[in-house]
């Protein structure tokens, strides 16, 4: 019986081998190495895929969610034009600005070049607080499954928005995302927006994140408050 257990073991592990991608990088704890600077798609639709913005276009909306989308006014009012926090999905969304990942056991952190925000994500296992202070990019846990990190985020505040075009969010909003590392420079990305009082069932978008050449970095970013050129009418 002990000399049948070899062979057996020797089968494991080589499927497991066999399944890993050589293609990708990787910690010294065997995980996807996620770390870099990467490029995203603008996103200003989220009812609507990726960097061509092709999709249904249409969200399941709750009445109290149809209401609110139907009488948001962004030319009364924008929180991101007055320098206040995009929130954790409209920086995942904005384009042009990109993104850098550092990682290490313990934690992985998204440092958005727009506003110079950050997200830190604790992959130490531990769980949520049970007494969260909301606050505008919520608090994210993460955990491996297989090559593919899981992130998921709660304690929102419910003062932003998900995308330029005002699709609204709460602070029942709880956000799922995968980071599956497609090969060295690519990282396909999947988020699922559950939010049950602005919609009756979770919904997801993807795109896709590449790796900006070697030597390029985030770059400093300063937005101003109290611009009159915005809070007198001079922009739009």
């Amino acid at each position: 019986m002990k000399c049948a257990a070899v062979p057996l073991l020797l089968i494991t592990a080589l499927t497991a081998f066999a399944q890993t991608n050589p293609a990708i990088p990787r910690m010294p704890d065997g995980h996807p190495n996620l770390q870099g600077v990467w490029q995203h798609p603008y996103v200003p639709d989220m009812s609507k895929d990726g960097a061509n913005q092709k999709g249904a276009g249409e969200l399941p909306y709750t009445p109290a969610g149809a209401d609110n989308f139907k009488n948001y006014d962004v030319s009364k009012f924008d929180y991101t034009g007055h320098c206040l926090p995009f929130g954790l999905l409209r920086s995942m969304n904005v384009g042009g600005y990109p993104i850098q990942i550092m990682q290490n056991p313990e934690y992985l952190a998204f440092l958005f070049e727009q506003n110079t925000w950050f997200n830190v994500v604790y992959m130490d296992g531990r769980p949520h607080p049970k007494d969260l202070e909301p606050t505008w990019f919520g608090h994210s846990i993460g955990k491996w499954d297989g090559d593919t990190l899981v992130i998921d985020t709660v304690g929102f505040n419910g003062k932003t928005r998900l995308d330029t075009l005002g699709h609204p969010l709460s602070d029942q909003l709880h956000v799922i995302q995968r980071l599956t590392l497609k090969d060295a420079d690519h990282i396909n990305y999947e988020v699922t927006i559950d939010d049950p009082k602005f919609y009756t069932r979770p919904w997801k978008n993807t795109r896709t994140y590449w790796r900006l050449p070697h030597g390029q970095e985030l770059i400093e970013y300063s937005c101003e408050e109290n611009n009159r050129d915005l809070t007198e009418g001079h922009l739009k």
